[in-house]
């Protein structure tokens, strides 16, 4: 069965100008090569996306100018949802009347609410808006595991249908494919846990290296479901540097440098992130043209 909101879809990055204003020209351009290329949802300010340095008004600037330029060709996933439920709630609703497909809400972070308040704020999100939510695990930044059974209790809700994992554990990914159901779609949230996520019963992934490895990384979430297990495999240990590398300090620092060296004009990192190192940088250029998306 096809999931709802695809399965390669990309964490889009945020292009700024030299003064830290958004240059949605250039989003454009980038949503309609990843589209073009193969994505088939493009998640909008999320952490890529460098959400909690973007204000309500930018994030919903963003949702519209996607769904302009691709929203009839991919899904947009919005990134409404914080540490707050009251405005994560408020955000997804203006998401909605805009015509977004589907809201990205991840773990709230800073505050470190139990199962059962997590559980609380996911279904208070959900039951206000009508759209599929895809809830988002990302213990590494957030400080909090969603665990399994709390996952297990909100895909009761019917319009909770997702959710991308980025705790980088396959016994966790064993655990959650265990006790959710079979239409409940499970996607990778790390590059390099695809492979492992896709072999344990995932849909897919919500990519960051899809920025610079679109097709390859499309083909090897189609070959994985085509049966084609090796090729998909091969796939992925030769992708598998550039899935290290582009997180070679915090995300998107890396991926930013990386389409910077590709001539795209993402621009800088709003503060408080902070621009590539020079010598992380010549460890991204040399990986980038081992595999030959460079020079």
């Amino acid at each position: 069965m096809e999931p709802r909101l695809g399965r390669l879809l990309t964490a889009v990055i945020t292009p700024f100008k030299e003064n830290l204003e958004i240059n949605y020209s250039e989003f454009r351009k980038l949503i309609k090569e990843l589209v073009k290329n193969g994505s088939e949802g493009i998640v909008v300010s999320g952490t890529t996306g460098e959400s909690p340095t973007l204000s309500p008004e930018e994030k919903l600037k963003l949702f519209q100018v996607a769904l302009e330029e691709v929203g009839d060709r991919a899904k947009i996933v919005a990134g409404t949802c914080s540490y707050n439920t009251r405005e994560s709630i408020e955000l997804s609703r203006q998401a909605e009347k805009e015509g977004v497909h589907g809201i990205l809400a991840v773990t709230p972070y800073y505050n470190k609410p139990p199962q059962e308040g997590l559980f609380q704020h996911f279904r208070a999100i959900a039951e206000a808006v009508d759209i599929p939510v895809m809830l988002y695990n990302v213990p590494s930044r957030t400080g909090r595991n969603l665990e399994p059974e709390t996952v297990a209790r909100l895909s009761e809700i019917p319009n909770i249908c997702a959710l991308k994992e980025a705790a980088g554990c396959a016994d966790q990914l064993s655990r959650l494919k265990s006790l959710l159901p079979e239409d409940f779609a499970l996607y990778s949230g790390d590059d390099n846990m695809t492979f492992v996520t896709l072999a344990l019963g995932g849909v897919g992934v919500v990519s960051v290296a899809s920025h610079i490895a679109t097709r390859e990384i499309k083909q090897m979430v189609d070959y994985f479901h085509q049966g084609k297990i090796d090729e998909a495999r091969k796939i992925h240990l030769q992708l598998y540097p550039l899935f290290k590398s582009i997180f070679i300090t915090t995300n998107p620092i890396p991926v930013k440098a990386a389409l910077r060296f590709l001539g795209w004009q993402v621009g800088p990192v709003r503060p408080p992130l902070c621009d590539l190192g020079e010598k992380e940088g010549e460890v991204l250029k040399k990986i980038l043209r081992d595999l030959h998306f460079l020079g």
